[in-house]
């Protein structure tokens, strides 16, 4: 069972960090220069649904580690 679960978790592992590499990125150190200016927008469409979707994989992470430490 545990074999099972370590899998599981490394493909969720592996998704998560494909979700947070697809999400847009901010002007970096840009910001720390003045560069930056404060435009908030909601999140619509595609950015939206791996926004959740981000969620539910870190959510699925900790629980799935947490099963591991119980199995």
């Amino acid at each position: 069972m545990a074999k099972y679960i370590t899998i599981a978790q490394v493909i969720v592992s592996l998704l998560l960090i494909a979700s947070i590499l697809l999400q847009k990125q901010g002007t970096g150190a840009g910001g720390m220069f003045g560069g930056l200016t404060e435009n908030y927008y909601s999140k619509r469409g595609f950015v939206k649904s791996l926004f959740y979707a981000t969620i539910v994989l870190v959510v699925l992470f900790l629980g799935l580690g947490v099963a591991n430490l119980v199995v």
